[in-house]
């Protein structure tokens, strides 16, 4: 008997700035509604997330301004490339979204889109707005953070500090 295969995941595409924009509380992974085309665009990586954002409309979540790019060989059935589109989550985790979203202060966030065993996915990020100075300093952070790692480096390999 062999060990079973870890699912397969495929990135389609991520929203770096989200994570620069936003701190992200919590993560959740939902399915998505697509129609052919969609799926045959996103086999081959033509998605982008960068004006995305998910909202509630009649009790479910609907994802907003995501852009699928039109597919090469569609006929007349091609997509709309930036409809909204339906996600796909269990109602007590809609419930649980929405309550946070309806106090205040939290949106909600694609982070990345990808295919898992076959199935359109995206990273949804219940999220909190940076004010700037939060940005500059993650921003500090992550540079002073590299600078350690180089140093370390440099010092593992026997090379002296530079000046």
């Amino acid at each position: 008997m062999t060990p079973s295969k870890p699912p397969a995941r495929r990135l389609i595409a991520t929203n770096k700035k989200a994570r620069h924009e936003y701190t992200v509380l919590r993560t959740y992974e939902a399915g998505i509604v697509l129609v052919g085309t969609e799926v045959k665009s996103l086999r081959e990586g033509r998605a982008s997330l960068v004006d995305a954002f998910a909202h509630e409309r009649d009790g479910e979540i609907v994802l907003y301004g995501l852009h699928i790019a039109e597919y090469a060989y569609g006929t007349w059935t091609n997509h709309a490339p930036r409809r909204n589109r339906k996600l796909l989550l269990h109602r007590a985790e809609i419930d649980r979204i929405l309550d946070k979203v309806r106090e205040g202060g939290v949106t909600l966030v694609p982070l990345s889109m990808y295919f898992e065993n076959g199935f359109a996915k995206v990273e949804l990020a219940l999220a909190k707005g940076k004010r700037s100075y939060d940005k500059r300093q993650t921003l500090a952070e992550r540079d002073a953070n590299r600078e350690i790692a180089r140093e370390l480096g440099r010092h593992l390999k026997g090379h002296p500090r530079r000046p």
